[in-house]
């Protein structure tokens, strides 16, 4: 490594200047970009840019801090709004994009659950298996090295005890997290109901692993884990940045030069307005489901004049997400005790009965569930030991169930340009053009009907169902740069590269096909350690 490129990764991150000489450019420094330029960094000359800043550590508690104060909404935890988050929502589906957002080294895992299922064999031959949709061109064979290996990367804590899962070539770095107090008045109700319930694999540290503590049980883990125990993308970003990467942060990519057949550079602005130039031999492309179709539409030119990398005319369309179902109520009795921020039981069991009617989904046992204290002191007009006595009498007799349940790809569910609405810099915003289809919402009610039998054998009182005329997104963008052998109906190869270019490749969950009913973020993390396998075999030999 030259003594420039040395000082560059020690200079403060004001120095938001190009890289020469770099092999790899990769846009995006979120769970993808994180475990790609970690990979490359050894062999090639890796710089990453991300249209974030780079949040200070210590100033976790702070912003646990936001999350819990009823002033401030969801989005103010990590700073996402304003001009430069703008978006559109033009579909029959108001599409809430900022609600579960983060622009920032890191990204989405700074605020994410932490859930990590492998998709099951069927999701990958969903065509095949259950007559709609199409298959993935892999199997699920194809990615299941990956999937071990992203789970040694993230963290895993999980129990090889889920009899309806795919099959498994080794155990989980971790053991899984104790089943919590809500859990087992849920057990007893499954199991005169015939219902399995099962471990969820968790990317926290049920111990010690990997230089991070232990799980100390803050129970804020979405949107905030101050300990570090739940694994984020800085794990990599940093390990990377120390192993020879650059990482320039506050760089919003505004569109991708290029020729016929390859990209050229990356054209980013910086905080003070500069617009600098970073050419490279190979691009990623990393920054999520709905920020790569938008930056591959800004990119249009004489050769690709409906947008780079889009000749199949698929750039931003079939946008799918996973729709929540739900069902929850009031048991006389205590539920919560000893507060648990994350979810540690769920059932795949009716998962993979699914067919063209009913889509796959999973059941959800929830560990919270009713009002925090702050809000149930916010709500009345009790004072002092009346309040005290409200709260003593209200809190802790909650239960719920949640799920997610599959979206099919639909040509009319895409993410285009608004032509009216512009960002910070002038560029059109995103529109997300969201719409579900019938067959989400009937395994919406399939699920509900689960969730209400479960709490009706509870002998809990039903005061509240999201089903399909109340349902929302789970904030998983998949399916806007699909993934296919066909040029003229997918954007990338089988290996992630894109049809039309030579050089660039797409690691997120807008490569997927379908997206089941699975949190994505271990399949994005599987298929990015599968692309750059193909990237560094493109680069090195």
């Amino acid at each position: 490594m030259s003594a420039d490129r040395l000082s560059r990764r020690t200079r403060t991150n004001a120095d938001r200047s190009p890289v020469s000489g770099a092999d790899v450019c990769i846009v995006g420094a979120g769970p993808a970009g994180g475990l790609i330029a970690n990979r490359l960094a050894d062999s090639l000359d890796v710089v990453v840019l991300d249209a974030g800043p780079r949040f200070d550590p210590d100033q976790r508690l702070e912003r646990q801090e936001r999350a819990i104060r009823p002033a401030y909404d969801r989005p103010d935890v990590w700073d996402v709004g304003g001009e430069r988050d703008a978006y559109s929502a033009s579909g029959e589906w108001f599409y809430p994009l900022n609600h579960a957002r983060v622009k920032g080294v890191g990204g989405s895992t700074l605020h994410w659950q932490g859930m990590v299922m492998r998709l099951h064999e069927d999701d990958f031959r969903s065509g095949s298996a259950r007559d709609v949709g199409p298959d993935w061109p892999i199997a699920y064979e194809d990615l299941r090295p990956h999937y071990a290996e992203a789970e040694r990367a993230f963290g895993v804590a999980g129990a090889d005890d889920n009899p309806f899962g795919p099959p498994r070539e080794e155990p989980f770095p971790m053991p899984a997290f104790r089943p919590s107090y809500s859990d087992s008045l849920f057990a007893d109700a499954c199991e005169r109901l015939g219902i399995t319930m099962h471990s969820v694999p968790n990317a926290r540290n049920s111990e010690s692993y990997d230089g991070r503590s232990a799980c100390v049980g803050y129970g804020t883990c979405q949107p905030v884990c101050p300990s570090g125990a739940k694994y984020d993308a800085t794990v990599h970003v940093d390990r990377a940045e120390r192993r020879g990467a650059t990482v320039i942060d506050r760089a919003q990519v505004q569109h991708l030069e290029h020729g016929p057949e390859s990209i050229e550079a990356a054209v980013y602005v910086t905080p003070d307005g500069t617009e600098h130039r970073q050419p490279a031999d190979a691009f990623v492309l990393a920054c999520g489901g709905v920020e790569i179709p938008r930056l591959l539409l800004l990119s249009d030119s004489e050769v690709y004049p409906d947008g780079l990398a889009n000749s199949s005319g698929a750039v931003g369309q079939y946008f799918m997400d996973h729709l929540f179902a739900g069902a929850g109520g009031i048991l006389d009795e205590r539920t919560r005790q000893n507060h648990v921020g994350f979810l540690t039981s769920e059932s795949h069991q009716f998962y993979d009965e699914a067919d063209e009617d009913v889509g796959p989904f999973k059941l959800e046992f929830f560990n919270y569930a009713g009002p925090s204290p702050v809000e149930l002191a916010l709500s009345g007009d009790e004072w002092g030991d009346e309040l005290l006595a409200d709260l003593r009498s209200s809190y802790g007799n909650h239960i719920a169930l949640g799920g997610l349940v599959e979206q099919l790809p639909r040509e009319d569910s895409y993410v285009g340009l608004d032509p009216e609405r512009t960002d910070d810099h002038g560029n059109p915003v995103p529109d997300v053009h969201w719409n579900v289809g019938d067959r989400a919402l009937r395994t919406i009610e399939r699920a509900n009907e689960i969730q209400h039998d479960i709490l009706d054998e509870l002998g809990a009182e039903i005061t509240w169902t999201a089903g399909p005329e109340s349902t929302g997104p789970a904030y998983h963008h998949m399916g806007t740069t699909r993934m296919g052998t066909d040029p003229d109906e997918s954007v990338v190869d089988p290996t992630l590269q894109t049809h039309d270019l030579d050089n660039c490749w797409i690691a997120s969950s807008s490569v997927f096909p379908t997206g089941g009913a699975l949190n994505p973020t271990l399949t994005i993390g599987a298929l990015a350690l599968r692309a750059a396998d193909f990237v560094e075999a493109e680069l090195v030999g």
